[in-house]
């Protein structure tokens, strides 16, 4: 599809003998929050680094808003408005939750101001107040980030990712480790944050993917075996059997 912000083409990665990725063709639509589900072992997490510029393909190609980004270095994919969480959490412990956004904010900020404070740019600090409202952790801006719990950890580390504005918003597993009570607030949270930019996700939990996909690829051994909403991926056969009835 010519009119996808993020498309591949026979995008594949092996490592040896073992082909983690094998011919992936996808499309991504601007505004879709699509998810990627498999199997342990399956490729989600390679596809994720072979689009975040993480590592280089094998073979094939990557679109971005029309752009071909194949083997681009990720802090040239990052700036190109790509942004990607990762699995285990990422914050610095030993400073303040705010401190945490506003150190990345001010690493994407245009401004030069060499003779302020950090803490005195005034644009900065009120864009990590933003940050940090939108994920909810405003109220607790001031804590140490080794005092949040790991749902709010993993919430500071959105905030974090989003100090970059990205357009398309890599999610990998990040409902992982998390309680029933955590994984709805990050599912509320998550779709929020798809209202204003396109999100493409890998998670475990079937019932999370069904509820906040608008469309799901299932990969298989590195390949793509379907693609469609929540309703055509529950009804499909094979997905049924190399699932095992896990969302059920």
């Amino acid at each position: 599809m010519n009119d996808a912000l993020l498309r591949t083409e026979q995008l594949s990665r092996s490592y040896g003998s073992l082909l983690a990725v094998d011919r992936v063709d996808l499309s991504v639509r601007e505004g879709e929050l699509r998810s990627i589900i498999g199997p342990n072992g399956a490729g989600k997490t390679t596809l994720f680094r072979l689009i975040s510029g993480e590592v280089a393909p094998t073979a094939g190609r990557i679109w971005f808003r029309g752009r071909e980004v194949t083997g681009l270095p990720q802090h040239v994919v990052s700036r190109l408005g790509i942004a990607k969480s990762y699995q285990i959490t990422n914050v610095f412990p030993h400073l303040t939750v705010r401190e945490n956004v506003r150190v990345a904010a001010q690493g994407h900020t245009r401004s030069f101001d060499f003779w302020s404070r950090a803490d005195r740019l005034v644009a900065v600090l009120d864009r990590a107040r933003a940050l940090l409202s939108t994920v909810g952790l405003e109220r607790k801006a001031d804590l140490l980030a080794a005092h949040l719990s790991h749902g709010e950890k993993r919430h500071l580390e959105l905030a974090i990712t989003l100090a970059a504005d990205p357009v398309l918003l890599l999610l990998d597993e990040p409902t992982g480790g998390m309680s029933p009570e955590e994984t709805d607030a990050t599912m509320l949270l998550i779709r929020g944050l798809a209202a204003g930019r396109t999100i493409v996700l890998v998670e475990h939990k079937m019932k999370l993917v069904m509820k906040i996909s608008d469309r799901i690829t299932v990969l298989h051994q590195g390949q793509v075996i379907a693609e469609g909403t929540p309703e055509e991926i529950r009804a499909n056969v094979r997905v049924q059997q190399t699932y095992l009835g896990a969302w059920r």
